[in-house]
């Protein structure tokens, strides 16, 4: 370390075993922010749907591209990260099947959990003004089929990002509890704007999907889960 960097940076912020953490701490809030900013359904709409526009609906075209900006800034920058930088496998992240003789049973049991909860909320005006994201999902079953593809996009994006890139990233350094407890932290205040409820339940969500995705080294449970209670949610808001 340079006379420079001795003035200016705390002792150790570049050493060899921080700077796997170091990226990832300092890339994740540039990648939210510009998600919640740029990324958005508001952004979408107030700057770019005359533009382009999907199937003549700007509403879809909304939803679309806040997916889509997801999954380029979320999943794929963490992925890149991963390969590029790191240089280490995905599957050390969570993209492999992992203990499934754990995660079976407990998507099970956790995704029928979901359901129960995502119906009481369906009932609740701030969910439904907030909730399908695109509204015509309820138009058709067809519909709804479509909407529930391109969610199961988005929380792939999602998981890869917090449990994924976040979580088995900052485990060496930070230890199991402590890479846990950041990311529930960020994915909850990334909530902010969404129904009170929902913030709060993010905290509980995030340690939930956090010990199941240490349990079993794997996403896929999260990532289900997570789809169902998202999908379960809208399915009643629209249907039921």
């Amino acid at each position: 370390m340079n006379n420079l960097e001795k003035f200016y940076f705390p002792p150790g912020l570049f050493s060899k075993e921080n700077r796997k953490p170091v990226i990832i701490l300092l890339l994740a809030p540039i990648v939210l922010t510009t998600w919640k900013y740029y990324g958005s359904k508001a952004f979408y709409l107030a700057h770019l749907s005359t533009k382009f526009v999907i199937f003549n609906s700007a509403a879809m075209t909304a939803e679309w591209y806040n997916y889509l900006s997801a999954f380029l800034l979320l999943g794929v920058t963490a992925a890149v990260v991963i390969k590029v930088v790191f240089k280490e496998s995905l599957s050390d992240y969570g993209l492999q099947v992992g203990d499934w003789k754990f995660w079976v049973p407990a998507v099970l049991v956790v995704g029928a959990v979901m359901v129960g909860l995502s119906y009481p909320s369906a009932k609740d005006p701030q969910y439904i003004a907030e909730y399908p994201l695109y509204k015509g999902a309820g138009d058709s079953m067809e519909m709804f089929a479509i909407h529930a593809v391109a969610y199961l996009a988005f929380y792939f994006s999602w998981e890869l990002f917090f449990r994924g890139f976040m979580q088995f990233g900052l485990t060496d350094r930070f230890g199991v509890w402590g890479a846990i407890l950041v990311q529930v932290a960020l994915s909850c205040i990334v909530h902010i704007g969404k129904p009170d409820s929902e913030i709060y339940s993010s905290i509980l969500g995030g340690l939930v999907w956090g010990i199941m995705v240490y349990r079993s080294k794997s996403l896929w449970p999260s990532i289900t889960t997570h789809w169902i209670l998202g999908i379960s949610l809208d399915y009643f808001i629209c249907f039921g």
